[in-house]
């Protein structure tokens, strides 16, 4: 009897294990699925040169490029583009986007 109980475990156990990969695996395609959209969506958005910045700026600051990925995505979505955003106007974007940080100096007496 200690045996079955012991193989019921296991069977469980293997069970769970299947589960979760499965869901890592769905987890890891939708992420992938939402990647490609985004990316498609860019290259709709922005112009060659524009992407070149972008991508750029993704490899020093990712978070940052994440942010304004989704920034023009969501303009776009909201249909305040009339065209596609140009190197020039990304790096006016990117201008205005520094001026909002706020600059902490901090001096030693």
């Amino acid at each position: 009897m200690e045996e079955e109980e012991i193989e019921e475990i296991r069977r469980r156990k293997l069970l769970e294990y299947q589960a979760k990969l499965q869901e890592q695996q769905r987890q890891v395609e939708l992420r992938r699925q939402y990647e490609v959209q985004k990316r498609r969506a860019i290259q709709q958005i922005l112009t060659p040169e524009a992407r070149s910045r972008l991508a750029n700026i993704r490899t020093a600051k990712p978070e940052f490029a994440e942010q304004l990925e989704i920034q023009l995505i969501q303009l776009a979505q909201s249909g305040r583009l009339d065209s596609k955003i140009t190197d020039s106007q990304l790096k006016e974007i990117l201008n205005r986007l520094q001026a909002r940080k706020r600059e902490f100096k901090i001096r030693r007496v």
